[in-house]
């Protein structure tokens, strides 16, 4: 019983909101993400604005892949203090995830500088430049710069708002002065983004501009000195991939693929086929997903009436525009149409010996089958993604979500050995937070086994990853696991 009703007044709040988060950051590493959610939701009444309260809900958001409310709560996060650590990681989390890699990699950036102890971060500047590097020449491949350019405070007379800076080239002068070989290189490297980066040098010469604020509060210089510095991390990958020979054999090889179309298509094709997916992207992207299924029904049928003597690359196409429309209808929850979608994109890969897109196909079938229960069909679907697979993260996360599976199916012994799988392929990329991930798969699965020693040591190996990446959440959740495992060790 408590003491006295002042005491009762004075500790309740702070009672509640403590059980709350703890609650949601246990419900999160139980996987029950939407019971988290309503935890740290209910949380943030009593506390409005807390910061690591944010970073919790977003996390959950990111697991049932609802970027764009991931990113929204990371931002929110960082609405008092811009150097807090965690919620730039899970900015820069949210953004990879929605494959913003460009973004993302600016706020690995921004991490690891405050942190360079935090492996995550490293880890995270490495995936992000992978992703970069692997999505060169790709259709969905994109560097607009959007978001804090959006808009400006007039901090001081004369300072003008910015619209979108993808019409900054509309408004740009023409340069006269002869660019060095060396520039030259860059302008071949980055291409159509070369005008965008002569534009923002050019912002950061303008002193009353660069006074000004961004609308989440953001100094605007470092906003665009943020973004010169991953075109030019942009400029090195590229310059790293391949010779610009190279890049130049291929861009004219797919030029070559649609330059002769049926006469009622578009008289540019390959700009109209890129620009199609990346706005058929960007609506998804924004949460329009009834938008992004409009227009990626509405290119499909005119892809459809190309013949495949006219464009070599037609089922490529399709298969693409078949995983954008069924990723679209899997956010508007018509499941039996997302997974027929996501099927005609896998027989179209395999038609065509396409790997990776049988990698994605494979991979948005799994998806769908694990959101309507449907664990042992996710299982088989993602078990044959695992020879497709192309790193040390996908390998983890993919190995660690089949082990989830197998514990919603009660097949322990198989929930835990993948759960083995992706701790082994945790340690090889030196990954701390999906240690911690496929640790506490392992020690769930033991519990379910009644082998609660090595539940505990799972358990404590977590705690310890947890620990190493200062994440008070997660040690709190865990904590109060191995306090369970070691009450039934004591029986």
């Amino acid at each position: 019983m408590l003491d006295t009703e002042g005491d009762h007044d004075g500790e309740k709040p702070k009672g509640v909101f403590s059980t709350l988060m703890a609650d949601g950051e246990w419900l999160y590493v139980k996987g029950e993400y939407k019971k988290a959610i309503e935890s740290f939701t209910t949380a943030l009444t009593l506390k409005p604005g807390e910061k690591n309260c944010y970073v919790g809900r977003s996390k959950c958001y990111l697991k049932m892949g609802q970027a764009e409310n991931a990113l929204k709560d990371a931002e929110s996060s960082l609405k008092e203090d811009k150097t807090f650590f965690e919620g730039l990681y899970q900015k820069a989390e949210a953004l990879y995830y929605m494959g913003e890699f460009e973004f993302a990699l600016v706020f690995y950036h921004r991490g690891q500088k405050l942190r360079p102890q935090i492996q995550e971060f490293r880890l995270g500047i490495q995936k992000a430049q992978e992703a970069i590097e692997n999505s060169v020449g790709s259709p969905s491949v994109k560097l607009e710069i959007k978001g804090d350019l959006s808009f400006l405070q007039k901090d001081e007379e004369g300072a003008q708002p910015i619209t979108a800076i993808q019409h900054l080239t509309k408004e740009k002068k023409q340069q006269t002065q002869k660019t060095p070989k060396s520039e030259k290189t860059t302008k071949q490297l980055l291409g159509e983004f070369y005008s965008d980066k002569k534009y923002l040098e050019n912002l950061l010469k303008d002193e009353d501009l660069v006074k000004g604020k961004t609308k989440g509060g953001e100094q605007l210089q470092d906003v665009i000195q943020s973004c010169l510095t991953y075109l030019d991390t942009c400029t090195e990958f590229w310059n790293q991939e391949k010779p610009i020979c190279a890049r130049e054999r291929d861009h004219k090889l797919m030029q070559q693929k649609c330059s002769k179309l049926h006469p009622s298509a578009p008289s540019e094709p390959a700009q109209f086929l890129l620009k199609s997916l990346d706005d058929i992207d960007a609506d998804l992207t924004s949460g329009n997903a009834e938008g992004s299924l409009k227009k990626a029904k509405e290119v499909m049928r005119t892809v459809q009436g190309w013949s495949e003597k006219e464009v070599p690359n037609k089922k490529e196409v399709l298969g693409s525009l078949h995983s954008c429309i069924g990723n679209a209808l899997i956010d508007l929850g018509d499941m039996d149409k997302a997974l027929d979608h996501h099927q005609k994109d896998l027989e179209l890969a395999k038609q065509c010996k396409l790997p990776e897109a049988m990698s994605r196909a494979l991979d948005n079938i799994g998806r769908v089958y694990a959101r309507i229960g449907q664990f042992t069909q996710a299982i088989e679907f993602w078990e044959k993604k695992i020879p497709l697979i192309r790193g040390g993260l996908e390998k983890t996360w993919l190995f660690h979500e089949i082990g989830r599976c197998h514990l919603e199916l009660n097949r322990y012994k198989e929930a835990r050995d993948y759960g083995v799988r992706s701790v082994a392929a945790a340690d090889e990329i030196a990954d701390e937070k999906w240690q911690i991930n496929a640790s506490v798969l392992v020690a769930q699965s033991e519990m379910k086994l009644g082998n609660f020693e090595s539940c505990v040591a799972s358990f404590e190996r977590a705690l310890t990853y947890a620990k190493l990446q200062e994440d008070d959440s997660a040690m709190n959740a865990i904590q109060k696991a191995l306090d369970e495992a070691k009450q039934h060790l004591s029986q």
